[in-house]
């Protein structure tokens, strides 16, 4: 079975993936200015929107455990 997304199907996550990034960046991460929760909060959600970038991009599932 064929669960890879489309063309359409991935700039679509791609785009949703980004709109949330940028929204989780001003009320949380660096765009808060000059704090110490700013910067760790930015980083954290950084590595989270990179996971999901390279998910989005490579059609990996990471949270299906097989072998």
């Amino acid at each position: 079975m064929n669960t890879r997304s489309g063309l359409i199907g991935g700039l679509l996550k791609l785009l949703l993936l980004d709109v949330a990034f940028e929204w989780l960046e001003k009320k949380f991460g660096f765009g808060r200015g000059c704090s110490c929760t700013g910067c760790g909060c930015g980083f954290i959600i950084l590595l989270i929107a990179l996971a999901l970038a390279c998910s989005i991009l490579t059609g990996t599932n990471w949270t299906q455990f097989r072998f």
